[in-house]
Formats: structure tokens, sequence, C-alpha cells
């Protein structure tokens, strides 16, 4: 059974669990799992971008809580196994990174949680640390109203490529 069909198939409760790994938004999932089935992949991921997008702040920044903070292991609201080891796959590039980056990313990311009231959130699937960094250092310039917009688009970034990766299994 391809992971479409698997999905399009679990029960409701399961499916919204399922969908919790890719976005950690439960809003976002009951109107993920309500919009079931998908005909496709291609469905899936638009139906994913407008339900995003519908959202409200408190919504987004809850999602944002479901990952950990760049270069840290463990996220504020906590992860299934899964989302763990998709979480160090997407941070890959600090695997690497120099001592003096990785402490500048920390401290970046105390200065902008004081900042914005969020976590720094980036889509970091094949970026280096040093990279991250730079975005962050750009990102703290940002208007508090602008920057939850495109904290939010990383974030949709994220489950994208998560829901790529659930449907694959």
């Amino acid at each position: 059974m391809s992971g479409l069909a698997r999905l399009n198939a679990l029960p409701a409760e399961d499916a919204a669990r399922e969908l919790l790994t890719c976005c950690g938004s439960r809003a976002w999932a009951r109107s993920m799992v309500d919009a079931r089935p998908f005909a496709d992949a291609d469905s899936l991921l638009r139906r994913a971008d407008e339900a995003w997008w519908a959202l409200d702040e408190e919504d987004w920044r809850e999602a944002f809580r479901s990952h950990p903070k760049i270069g840290e292991r463990k996220a504020q609201a906590g992860q299934t196994d899964r989302e763990q080891a998709w979480s160090s796959g997407e941070q890959a590039g600090m695997m690497t990174a120099a001592e003096a980056t990785q402490a500048a990313l920390a401290e970046g990311n105390r200065t902008y949680e004081a900042r914005f009231g969020f976590i720094y959130i980036v889509c970091a699937t094949g970026k280096s640390a040093d990279e991250m960094l730079e975005i962050l250092t750009g990102r703290l310039g940002n208007a508090p109203d602008a920057e939850i917009r495109v904290a939010a688009e990383e974030q949709r970034k994220i489950t994208r490529i998560r829901l790529e990766k659930l449907l694959a299994t």
C-alpha cells in the first residue's frame, strides 16, 4: 500500500498523529484529516499549503514549538522518534560546525526568541551552520509582524519536505 493510500485509510486519530509529525499544529492536522481522501500527492501538498495559510499566528507558534532550536536536539513541545530523526537529518549542517559558529547560533537563538517570542525556525535541509547563522543574523532585523510570516513560510517548507517523507514510507 502506498503512503498516500495508507494515510487516506487510517482512522482519523491515527491520521492526525501521523500528520502531526510533519507539522505540529493541531488545527492544521485536523484540517488535513478532514480533507481526506487525497487523490494524489500533489493534491495533498496543495491542501497542506492552503490549510497552513488559513491558520492564525497561535497555530503557527504551536507548530514552531514542535521543533528543537537550531543546534539542539529536543523541542519544547516534545517529539516522536520519527520527528527527532527528521530534525537531526534536517540539521545535519550542525554536525560539522565550528565551535564558534555553534556558540554564535546559540546566542542568536536566545536573541531571536527574546525579540520575537518564538524560536528561530528555518528550513535547515541542505544548509550549513554558517548559512543558518547568516540567515538568523539577517532576520533579526525584521519587524515582528514581518518575521512571523517569514517563520511561517519556513515551517511550510519543512512541512512539505516531511509530508514527502511520510508519503515515501
